[in-house]
């Protein structure tokens, strides 16, 4: 005990000399291994709580507008691809629609060249439309009626037949649609497709 109080009364003799034990001698050994465990533990911890998402809910998410499908939010092919899918204008209108307009708006110039492609197919499907319509007026024994939405299909667009019309692809977030009290082919808008696309992105 008195050994212990003469040496460590003395500064300059150091506490290995004097058979002390030393203090450092446990950071010495576990010091690398202790850094390397404080760093690892919170990212073990912190992994518990985060839970992959299904592959069902991820695609949910692309396409989070309401009353529109990832289908619907994809864009299509359109150049060289055909389409006898028409919609009745009510239903359409009532999906969140909105009538297509026939002028060129875009200032952009690809912008502008894909609304004057999509301006340009709706006017000469409507024509060809038209020209079916008049055609088969002109075979009508009795006075021709009104064409439903139902009877457009099946007289004019006779969709899966080989006499059918095939119809210009529109992009995705267009369709043709029939405007029963005008008995015209027109093209509609689905600004909530674009919204969606824009989502996913």
């Amino acid at each position: 005990m008195i050994r212990t109080l003469l040496v460590s009364s003395r500064s300059n003799v150091p506490r290995e000399q004097a058979g002390l034990p030393t203090t450092g001698g446990h950071r010495a050994r576990f010091g690398p291994w202790l850094g390397l465990l404080l760093l690892v533990i919170p990212i073990v911890l912190a992994g518990g709580c985060f839970k992959p998402k299904p592959p069902g809910e991820a695609s949910a998410e692309t396409a989070a507008t309401p009353g529109v499908t990832a289908e619907e939010a994809t864009p299509r092919a359109t150049l060289n691809q055909k389409t006898q899918n028409v919609l009745a204008l009510d239903e359409a209108l009532a999906s969140g629609g909105q009538v297509a307009s026939a002028e060129i708006s875009a200032t952009n110039p690809l912008l502008a060249s894909a609304d004057a492609y999509r301006t340009s197919v709706t006017k000469l499907s409507a024509m060809a439309v038209e020209q079916a319509i008049q055609l088969r007026n002109a075979q009508s024994i009795a006075d021709p009626k009104p064409l439903t939405h139902a009877q457009f299909l099946a007289e004019i667009i006779k969709p899966g037949q080989p006499d059918g019309i095939q119809l210009p692809m529109l992009p995705y977030y267009q369709e043709y649609a029939w405007d029963e009290g005008a008995q015209k082919l027109i093209a509609v808008d689905f600004p909530a497709r674009v919204e969606a696309r824009e989502q996913s992105r």
